[in-house]
């Protein structure tokens, strides 16, 4: 479903500022039904691998591909539902405006959109404020109504940036629940999240980037053997800081 083998990334220099590679000999693969959990400090390179997926940006070398294509393929752009960190959204619209405008550019029919629509909207909490303009959600409200459209047309791999971002604990329960419900209909789902405890529930599998490296990459199981711990978050901060204190160079 999703490949990275030997990529490397590294952004254009900035004057008087030295810059490492954003990622360096990066290689995973994600099969079809699974559900990973990226995770890493801040600057570890999560966020490029993403935007490398969604080719938004090209590596440097080596090769990605996703559904066995490489991610400028158009032809796939259908089977994938992306959520950004940050929800940006016009102030002055609502979510069924925003809604109709993702329909259309997916060529989605007016009944097939609204049954859809209804549903994640009352799945989410959102089906009272529907007519609202997005300028009167609160943040949370905001990261719901981006699951909405990242849903819309039922895709086939779920590309989720930060999840979890500014959701109250009833937020972030609905959306446990959801993706739980989606990983049982056999949707393949990235996610990358700065809280171990989500990925702990969720996750089938580990990508854990540390420096623009790839440090592990495998079950959770596997680390927390390798680990001896008995949580994700454990086992991460154990893997971290057996490499900062050696003094070498993640």
């Amino acid at each position: 479903m999703i490949t990275f083998q030997q990529v490397w990334k590294q952004y254009s220099k900035e004057l008087f500022k030295k810059v490492s590679p954003a990622l360096q000999d990066v290689s995973f693969t994600m099969e079809a039904g699974e559900t990973l959990g990226l995770i890493g400090a801040n600057g570890a390179g999560k966020s490029t691998s993403i935007r490398l997926m969604l080719d938004f940006i090209r590596p440097d070398t080596g090769k990605i591909t996703i559904f066995n294509r490489p991610p400028s393929d158009l032809s796939q752009r259908d089977q994938i539902g992306y959520l950004p960190e940050t929800a940006s959204f016009p102030a002055n619209l609502t979510i069924l405006d925003l809604i109709r405008f993702t329909a259309a550019t997916c060529g989605m029919t007016k009944a097939a959109w609204k049954e859809r629509s209804d549903s994640l909207l009352n799945h989410l909490g959102l089906l009272e404020a529907r007519h609202k303009p997005l300028r009167a959600y609160s943040k949370g409200m905001q990261q719901r109504a981006n699951f909405v459209l990242a849903l819309l047309n039922d895709p086939q791999l779920l590309i989720l940036d930060e999840p979890m971002s500014g959701l109250d604990p009833l937020g972030r329960g609905l959306i446990i629940d959801l993706i739980r419900e989606l990983k049982t209909q056999g949707k393949t789902i990235l996610f990358c999240s700065h809280i171990l405890d989500d990925v702990d529930r969720l996750a089938d599998q580990l990508l854990i980037l540390h420096k623009g490296k790839a440090l592990f990459s495998g079950p959770p199981r596997e680390l927390l053997a390798q680990q001896r711990t008995a949580t994700i978050e454990a086992a991460f901060l154990s893997l971290i800081n057996s490499l900062e204190g050696s003094g070498h160079d993640a």
